[in-house]
């Protein structure tokens, strides 16, 4: 092995944490992932999985890193104090809080993805209604870049437009500006740029060089797609604890739980359901989820109709916070009713590509699946028959993708 500088992404997922090391040559040298000990909005899980991962690197890899990005579930947001000690739980992604409903309406009159009720800002409100406005939000990544770094200052700016960052005008909303709590929000910096060098403290505490760069990263889903590399005329879906679609465009798309994100110089659009894997964990463990898939025959159709949402609400590809699941009724078996709730999910995913095209995106010509849901045939071929476009797998992970923007800053 040579003497070559690395890099190193640190992906925080819905369930765990994965690490990835690059070289120059966009290689994974290194992968290992950790699940929360306790769940995803506990801060201090965050912390603990990256010093057992990183710890976990061979020290030949760690003494060449160069550079690390970090990259979060786009919505978990934590209130902290100005030295970043936590002040409570973090409010999960899919948290929604219709109670803000005629605030937000007031703070973002013209709509967009802060307007939800489901929002990052609708978060953001009831932490300051709970907790009072002498306080920081942060958003997960923004949270560990502030640990690495011992500074909490920072927010990167694809995980902050569901708080009220306009990318297309590079300022926060003017609603959100004439609020007395505008203080407890980040500075913006773009995706890619450099944040600062690594606390001494901190790289003592990883055993991580002194001199490494902490890069702003972006959100879980984008560094998904990053990892992938797709093409123009793909489609990216994630297949997680979540079910996310995305895909390079032409210009900002808008509508209700659409997000539009800058990365790399182009626009990247797509929404998140709060349907995905998660819930097939709810009745399946993973042993059990492969033997009953194996039964599926995905030519047929199950004859059931369900809505697997692990809870009420949605967020796309409708914005309904009272929308509730279906999960009932579950036939004798266990085969037929995951057959059900795969098709459930795929129907989520071809409704949410209609949403986007109908807004303005071409449709994909392919769709390339990412996350642990793209390693099964059936579900692939279910969804195949849906969409009526080519699907197909990709297995590197977004610790991968999230790596390359490190890489990238570096090499620039």
């Amino acid at each position: 092995m040579g003497e070559s500088p690395l890099v190193l992404g640190i992906d925080l997922g819905t369930s765990g944490i994965r690490v990835a090391v690059l070289n120059e040559q966009k290689t994974i040298l290194h992968s290992q992932s950790s699940r929360y000990r306790t769940g995803l909005t506990r801060p201090e899980d965050w912390q603990q999985g990256c010093r057992e991962l990183i710890h976990a690197i061979p020290e030949g890899m760690r003494c060449r890193l160069l550079a690390l990005a970090v990259d979060g579930t786009s919505g978990t947001l934590l209130a902290c104090q100005p030295d970043g000690a936590p002040i409570s739980r973090a409010l999960q992604y899919s948290e929604a809080f219709p109670v803000h409903a005629e605030q937000l309406q007031q703070l973002v009159p013209d709509g967009g993805p802060a307007a939800s009720t489901s929002s990052s800002l609708a978060r953001c409100l009831q932490l300051i209604q709970q907790y009072g406005g002498d306080l920081l939000v942060r958003h997960q990544a923004d949270w560990l870049n502030g640990w690495l770094l011992n500074d909490w200052r920072w927010g990167e700016e694809g995980n902050n437009i569901r708080l009220g960052w306009d990318l297309e005008h590079n300022a926060w909303l003017p609603g959100v500006v004439e609020q007395t709590w505008m203080h407890a929000l980040p500075q913006i910096s773009p995706s890619g740029s450099t944040l600062g060098r690594i606390a001494v403290e901190r790289a003592v505490e990883l055993g991580l060089p002194e001199q490494l760069k902490v890069i702003a990263g972006t959100t879980d889903s984008n560094a998904a797609v990053l990892a992938a590399d797709p093409g123009d005329d793909d489609g990216i879906t994630v297949l997680g604890t979540t079910l996310v679609m995305k895909r390079f465009t032409e210009r900002p798309i808008r509508g209700p739980g659409i997000t539009s994100h800058r990365v790399g110089g182009r626009w990247l659009c797509g929404g998140a359901s709060n349907a995905g894997g998660g819930v097939l964990s709810r009745f399946f463990d993973d042993e059990l989820l492969k033997e009953l898939s194996r039964q599926i025959d995905p030519e047929t159709d199950s004859g059931l109709s369900l809505r697997p949402y692990p809870k009420r609400g949605e967020r796309f590809p409708v914005d309904d916070p009272d929308l509730e699941p279906v999960l009932e009724p579950r036939p004798v078996s266990d085969a037929l009713y995951l057959h059900g709730l795969l098709e459930g999910l795929a129907d989520i995913e071809q409704q949410g590509w209609h949403c986007l095209t109908e807004l303005g995106a071409s449709p994909p010509s392919r769709v390339i699946s990412l996350g642990g849901g793209a390693r099964n045939p059936q579900w692939r071929r279910l969804r195949e028959r849906r969409l009526r476009v080519p699907v197909v797998s990709c297995f590197h992970p977004p610790a991968a993708g999230v790596a390359r923007l490190a890489l990238d800053a570096v090499a620039g």
